[in-house]
């Protein structure tokens, strides 16, 4: 999803600590915030055509930008993201094309629906916008008929995107809801989203699949949302029952979580941390390669974390400790031993350049 100030799944505005849970609910209600007049950004070297163009857009009720070439447009995209981008394509220095490109290839800024505006006829030009990643085209001279038709049919896209975005930043601070319920694990999410994107780009994964370990370092444990305060808060010391409720969780965070496309690839991380490569994990009893990758990968960061933190019912491993039992825990078969290699191997590369 594109970033914004809002809660997003990589970026929460407040940690859950004694008072997490009142934080994290104010997070939600920022997300429910009044809607504003959506930002346009227009994008021409020509003042003429801009303010033509501004001065439409105005008059029905939008609020706009304009730049008069690609570097200052950019400038205001990191102002602040607009909702929707009118670009001329012929202008002094990066082209319309270069502008769209680089937006569409940065995950914060893809989203963003793109107009190219041209006077060029040539099919070859509107082959150049779609290789681009351009969204919609204009021909020039604009009419404002078309113009304001486009504009109200891309805009209606984005705000179904942006209730896409909210859905997911309001289950990502739930998950931070639940981290509050328990004092030793404070920052336990963040640090996991961090480190698994970590391990995402160590291993040369694709982007789609970084968000979706960012995504679940918060969401891995939405399910314990349906766990009592008395079994969460015991530790490892559960009865056969209580371990029976506690297991159903990675299945509650699924079917939580299901319903949005968007999450399609974290509900593999959500419903399979908990299994081990031997089998005796839950709730699938999956082996070896038949758990995911990418909750293999969680998976690693996740027990290493838990290693390093003091829990009631246990001390803190030093670094060198809690590698020694990985590495132990991974030949018995728990843990996919290339994985935990490859987290060390990083880690030490980390260490090296700090």
């Amino acid at each position: 999803m594109s970033g914004s100030s809002r809660c997003t799944p990589f970026q929460p505005r407040a940690r859950t600590t004694a008072n997490g849970q009142a934080a994290s609910y104010q997070i939600m209600g920022d997300l429910l915030l009044r809607r504003r007049a959506p930002r346009i950004l227009v994008v021409d070297d020509q003042p003429s055509i801009a303010g033509l163009m501004s001065q439409l857009l105005t008059m029905r009720g939008y609020e706009v930008i304009t730049a008069s070439n690609a570097e200052q447009a950019e400038a205001e995209v990191r102002k602040q993201l607009p909702d929707l981008i009118l670009s001329d394509v012929m202008m002094p220095g990066k082209s319309g094309y270069e502008f769209c490109r680089g937006l569409k290839g940065n995950p914060g800024t893809r989203l963003i629906p793109f107009v190219l505006i041209t006077g060029l006829s040539d099919s070859s030009d509107k082959v150049r916008g779609i290789e681009a990643g351009a969204d919609d085209f204009l021909n020039k001279p604009v009419l404002a008929e078309e113009l304001i038709a486009r504009v109200k049919s891309l805009l209606r896209l984005k705000e179904f995107t942006d209730e896409l975005e909210t859905a997911d930043s309001v289950l990502c601070t739930l998950g931070l809801i639940v981290e509050g319920r328990d004092p030793y694990t404070e920052g336990h999410c963040e640090r996991l989203s961090v480190r698994a994107a970590d391990l995402g780009r160590h291993l040369g994964l694709d982007e789609d699949s970084i968000l979706a370990l960012k995504r679940g370092g918060y969401l891995h444990d939405l399910g314990k949302i349906a766990v009592p305060d008395d079994i969460l808060k015991k530790g490892t010391d559960l009865t056969p029952a209580e371990w029976a409720v506690m297991r159903l969780h990675p299945i509650t965070g699924e079917n939580i979580c299901k319903p949005l496309h968007s999450l399609r690839l974290v509900l593999p991380i959500i419903r399979h941390h908990h299994e081990h490569s031997d089998g005796s994990g839950y709730p699938d009893h999956l082996t070896g390669p038949e758990i995911p990758v990418l909750p293999r990968i969680l998976q690693v960061v996740d027990v290493y974390d838990a290693l390093r933190t003091a829990r009631s019912y246990k001390p803190a491993l030093t670094h060198e400790q809690a590698a020694q039992t990985m590495r132990e825990e991974a030949a018995r078969g728990l843990w996919d031993a290339e994985l935990v290699a490859e987290y060390f191997s990083m880690l030490e590369q980390h260490r090296q350049v700090a």
